[in-house]
């Protein structure tokens, strides 16, 4: 049966652009490199989920509509400015109705980004 999640597969109309913004603006350590930015494996530290990003335009739909990503953070308020510095349009951290910070993000492509 199931013994792990191992990550997700993310497809884009335009690669480059979605590989550099998490890569750039997120900080994401990308485990690979391709010239087309095709495959390409986005990923912090040994064992935990991963996720790929594949060139629409060869492989088609890897999902059927955007899809939102859950990470965390040591402070949402730094992190929050250190993103409004780089130019991402975000509204501040608030404190959910279950007691928790989040921090709502949207990349290039649409997708949503929680960060807890």
């Amino acid at each position: 049966m199931i013994t792990k999640f191992r990550g997700l597969n993310i497809s884009s109309k335009d690669p480059k652009r979605l590989a550099l913004f998490y890569q750039d603006i997120l900080g994401f350590a990308m485990l690979d490199s391709d010239p087309n930015y095709d495959g390409v494996t986005f990923g912090n530290h040994s064992g935990e989920p991963m996720f790929w990003i594949w060139d629409e335009n060869n492989w088609g739909k890897a999902n059927t509509g955007t899809v939102t990503l859950v990470f965390d953070c040591d402070d949402h308020d730094a992190t929050y400015r250190e993103l409004k510095q780089k130019g991402v349009v975000l509204d501040p951290p608030k404190t959910a109705s279950w007691g928790g910070k989040e921090l709502f993000v949207k990349d290039p492509d649409g997708n949503t980004i929680l960060i807890l």
